[in-house]
């Protein structure tokens, strides 16, 4: 079973930017898909990125042209670049993988088996 850890989460301001790392301990990481999901308080866990096997992204309306998900098939990392934060994205986020090799990434909690303890993002406005 693969392991998730986050890193990189913290308190911001409005307009700041993050980035979020995910590491993983599985030996085949070019076969996973990869995605971030959020959760703030009262409400349901919401996708947010995901990365295919083939570098394929896919972003929630919410953060598209403000995030970016990438991954390092060397290091066995994935990221998520957070630009022009907003209070609306304060949230524990997570890291989710796969063992896919999806044509795009799932957008449902459900198609991940992994995920990792996840890690706090807060902006204050």
């Amino acid at each position: 079973q693969v392991q998730l850890v986050e890193s990189g989460g913290g308190l911001v301001q409005a307009g700041d930017s993050l980035r979020l790392s995910c590491t993983t301990s599985g030996r085949t990481f070019t076969n996973y898909t990869m995605a971030w999901f959020r959760q703030a308080p009262g409400k349901e866990r919401e996708f947010v990125a995901g990365i295919n096997w083939d570098f394929f992204t896919d972003y929630a309306d919410s953060v598209k042209g403000r995030f970016t998900i990438n991954r390092d098939n060397a290091q066995n990392m994935a990221h998520l670049a957070m630009n022009s934060l907003k209070s609306e994205d304060t949230a524990v986020y997570y890291c989710a993988a796969a063992s896919a090799r999806w044509a795009t990434a799932g957008r449902t909690p459900d198609d991940y088996g992994a995920w990792g303890q996840g890690t706090q993002v807060t902006v204050s406005s």
